[in-house]
């Protein structure tokens, strides 16, 4: 009898949490770390956006295809493979590219270096194809950002931006690809259950490191940090 996905994750508890709870709470200390938009100068808000950019738009299918790529469950597989047809066949990478545009926020030297260790460090973590640490880094991910769209949206608009595709289609998809992920999690860790040494969450703190790397590197909130 295959178990319901919320008894999985229960069962494998991190330092007291349920492993979607701890998920969850990563999420929202992390967001809640984040500085309201209207304190932030106009550069440090083009900043934000410009690095988000630099990191999103040429990554997240590739993440998402190495952790489709580190799976050995089939409910999982199709589960990401959805993911990846709609990220595909919307083209969200255009929807970005046209978000960041209208906040005249396009992608620096300056920008790409502030993030370039930090997202490298993703890069070779998702491409050692760990199927269970995998869909936690995206679960994870996926929840941040459909919380970050509101903030996200804010930005721009306050850079004179009317566009907003990128958000508002985010804002909603997001909330069902996390509780997807979720199941999918539980899938994978029912056919290939993680060794219990395992550091479950190696993928979400570099996450984490990279999005503070987004949001407060030099040329971005230095100057009020």
């Amino acid at each position: 009898m295959t178990l319901a996905p919320s008894i999985v994750l229960a069962t494998y508890a991190t330092h007291g949490l349920p492993l979607k709870s701890k998920v969850e709470r990563a999420v929202d200390e992390l967001i809640g770390s984040l500085p309201n938009p209207e304190d932030l100068s106009a550069e440090q808000r083009r900043g934000i956006i410009a690095r988000y950019d630099t990191v999103l738009q040429a990554n997240f299918i590739y993440w998402m295809t190495a952790t489709y790529l580190s799976v050995m469950s089939d409910e999982a597989r199709a589960i990401i493979i959805d993911n990846l047809h709609e990220e595909v066949g919307d083209c969200h990478p255009e929807m970005l590219r046209r978000f960041t545009a209208a906040a005249r926020a396009v992608p620096t030297e300056t920008d790409i270096l502030a993030v370039a260790r930090d997202l490298t460090n993703v890069r070779l973590f998702m491409g050692r194809k760990s199927g269970v640490k995998n869909i936690i880094t995206m679960a994870f991910f996926e929840g941040f950002i459909q919380q970050f769209m509101t903030p996200f949206a804010k930005l721009a608009e306050l850079q004179g931006s009317s566009e907003q595709e990128y958000t508002i289609v985010h804002g909603v998809c997001d909330i069902a690809h996390t509780q997807e992920l979720y199941r999918a999690l539980a899938a994978e860790m029912s056919t290939n259950p993680p060794d219990s040494t395992t550091d479950l969450f190696e993928g979400v703190d570099l996450l984490r490191t990279l999005i503070q790397a987004i949001v407060f590197s030099d040329g971005g909130l230095a100057e009020t940090a």
